[in-house]
């Protein structure tokens, strides 16, 4: 009779465990970065597609003076300068560092030009997990180029996680090729 007492309790307790804990999702709220700016929208997709524009943004966008959707897109202009990462990393390799720059050159050389990071993960991982790192990525790329005399207040950054695959394989050569930020160029209207 006391095992059952016990058992029943036990069970009890642990379903209201999961209840409180299980169920719980946050929005994404606003992350302050280390120069004062911070995020732009909350970027949970909820489960549906994200449509063009969407996803997590930081850096630049309305915090920093413009709103990268308004701007005119060049993705044809530095798509030669995407970077790749590791499995599970935001930090950029060496023999990369030529991309970033040639992307703080075409900045440099164009005052009126702004930039937009994308920060994109291969499918491993949870969808929350891919976008914080995503923007791990993008924020790692806007640090670099700052670090090569481009103001930050010119780069908006965004996060798209898993959401938008360059190879939408499920081997390692496809993963390689998702684990990445690219870059566009913006220009006035």
């Amino acid at each position: 009779m006391r095992l059952l007492k016990f058992t029943n309790l036990l069970a009890l307790g642990l379903a209201l465990t999961f209840v409180a804990t299980g169920c719980k999702r946050k929005n994404a709220g606003v992350t302050k970065l280390p120069d004062g700016s911070g995020m732009v929208g909350n970027g949970i997709d909820n489960g549906n597609a994200l449509k063009p524009g969407e996803g997590v943004q930081m850096g630049g966008g309305a915090l920093g003076g413009f709103d990268p959707d308004q701007m005119a897109q060049d993705r044809a202009a530095l798509a030669t300068e995407t970077i790749y990462f590791d499995y599970d990393s935001s930090s950029i390799k060496g023999f990369q560092q030529s991309k970033i720059g040639a992307v703080a050159s075409a900045l440099k050389s164009d005052p009126s030009a702004k930039l937009l990071i994308e920060g994109n993960c291969d499918e491993r991982g949870t969808e929350e997990y891919n976008r914080s790192l995503g923007e791990r990525r993008a924020l790692s790329a806007r640090e670099a180029l700052a670090g090569a005399g481009v103001d930050a207040g010119r780069i908006a950054t965004r996060s798209y996680g898993e959401d938008r695959p360059a190879d939408s394989g499920h081997s390692d050569s496809a993963w390689r090729k998702n684990r990445r930020d690219e870059f566009v160029l913006l220009h006035p209207r």
